[in-house]
């Protein structure tokens, strides 16, 4: 998968990824991620890629031009490709997003908005779709295209290692992960669960499914609405609503 990230910061993009899975990957050649810097696709003497809104108000927008160079500078090599603009307005991006990315896309161009926002024109005649991160403000797009980026490439193939890694991940069933625990065994009186230590991996794996349900039932129910259970699952979400806990389904 190649993906292209446009922006007025590339500074702010290039070091995360160059660390950890990211950094991986890209040196083994699993991923191309590319970042661009929009200003190069600004014309004139001062490369101007921004302007005040019409109509009056604070602040600045992005001027459709320089975004729209920049991805037909990028498509000319490659015309198959998915454009993404980051802003608040679009489609809340979630593990099924990154799946649907990373299965049928083998490019992204990822476009970062800035300042007051990008000129409606680009999200209506040069971006395929925008994504959105979540219902907050940020200075600019680039944050949330490391986080599209980083959650797209650890679903491709080889960048964990672990090929079942991403089906354990929390949403990867729409329910968040169960708790994890490493040594010592004992930390300031809190002690591992003992099931954990008992080498039953069957035992084991069920504790391991109750607590994923019970922790995504105390922290995240509205997940549930949408979860596809198990009937056996639904029977402990049921019990839960009846005020029991895991232990009164454990062994």
């Amino acid at each position: 998968m190649r993906i292209d990230i446009v922006t007025l910061f590339p500074a702010m993009l290039e070091a995360p990824l160059a660390q950890s899975i990211l950094g991986r990957a890209r040196a083994r050649g699993l991923v191309d991620v590319r970042v661009h810097d929009l200003r190069e696709h600004a014309t004139g003497r001062h490369r101007v890629t921004d302007e005040p809104p019409f109509g009056g108000g604070g602040g600045m927008i992005l001027k459709p031009e320089p975004l729209a160079a920049a991805v037909d500078a990028l498509r000319a090599d490659e015309a198959e490709a998915r454009v993404i603009l980051l802003g608040p307005a679009g489609r809340r991006f979630s593990q099924d997003v990154a799946r649907e990315l990373a299965a049928a896309w083998p490019r992204l161009i990822l476009l970062c908005g800035r300042y007051e926002g990008v000129d409606e024109r680009v999200s209506e005649t040069l971006a395929d779709e925008e994504l959105s991160i979540g219902d907050y403000v940020l200075s600019g797009g680039e944050p949330a295209a490391l986080v599209v980026t980083d959650a797209v490439v650890r679903l491709l193939p080889g960048v964990l290692g672990d090929e079942d890694a991403p089906a354990r991940d929390s949403f990867a069933r729409g329910l968040l992960e169960h708790p994890q625990y490493t040594r010592p065994e004992v930390f300031r009186g809190a002690a591992v669960p003992e099931v954990l230590r008992s080498g039953d991996h069957a035992r084991i794996a069920r504790w391991r499914q109750l607590m994923s349900l019970w922790r995504t039932w105390r922290r995240r129910p509205d997940l549930l609405e949408t979860a596809d259970l198990t009937p056996e699952e639904q029977k402990w979400t049921d019990g839960f609503r009846q005020g029991r806990t895991p232990a009164d389904f454990l062994d």
